[in-house]
């Protein structure tokens, strides 16, 4: 996870190099613990969910504190699970570790716990979308680590070589769910591309 990812002026995440965005879906609340300044580290917000091979990106629609977006790598999420209680609206729920410098250390940092619930609509489109891509994302990598015969420090990017195309191709539309698929990738007002998770990169 990283705490307010670098966004354009529209909102949308600065894509990183071969980031592919796979949807966007409104009106949903998220909710995340060990947030520095939240109240008691919980926060909780309505706002924009991004999809796409690389990440899922949470944007609020007006900042809460400190807190303007939440930025999940897919390969650092994990529990994850889908939630259809009797009396609340269905959501999502799951843990993401932290990413962590290079030169810091991993014990710092906390593994998160976080909810999406998707309060408008139904998400017979983003659920399986999202369970299928994270299910392909970890399959991809697996077999990058037994061919390279080791465990390497997991890099969240690694995610991009997943190819998702015939996913999205053949991806079920929920008339009930206001999930949007990209059928091109949306053109930025900026063609910056990041090159890594941390600020100190160079971006192009």
């Amino acid at each position: 996870m990283a705490l307010n990812p670098q966004l354009m002026p529209n909102g949308m995440p600065i894509p990183f190099v071969n980031e592919m965005f796979v949807l966007v879906r409104d009106g949903v609340e998220f909710e995340v613990d060990k947030i520095p300044g939240g109240h008691g580290g919980n926060v909780k917000a309505k706002g924009v969910i991004y999809l796409s091979n690389i990440r899922m990106v949470f944007v609020a629609s007006k900042p809460v504190e400190n807190f303007v977006a939440f930025d999940m790598p897919m390969l650092y999420i994990h529990a994850e699970k889908f939630n259809q209680p009797i009396f609340h609206c269905n959501n999502i729920s799951g843990q993401v570790e932290p990413v962590v410098p290079e030169n810091e250390h991993r014990a710092l940092y906390s593994t998160h716990t976080f909810k999406i619930l998707f309060k408008e609509g139904g998400c017979g489109t983003f659920v399986p979308l999202f369970l299928n891509l994270i299910s392909s994302v970890r399959q991809y990598n697996r077999q990058v680590q037994q061919a390279a015969e080791v465990a390497p420090r997991v890099d969240p990017l690694q995610a991009a070589q997943t190819p998702v195309d015939e996913m999205m191709r053949h991806a079920y539309v929920d008339p009930n769910d206001p999930t949007k698929i990209y059928l091109q990738q949306p053109s930025g007002e900026s063609q910056l591309r990041r090159r890594a998770y941390h600020p100190s990169a160079p971006e192009y």
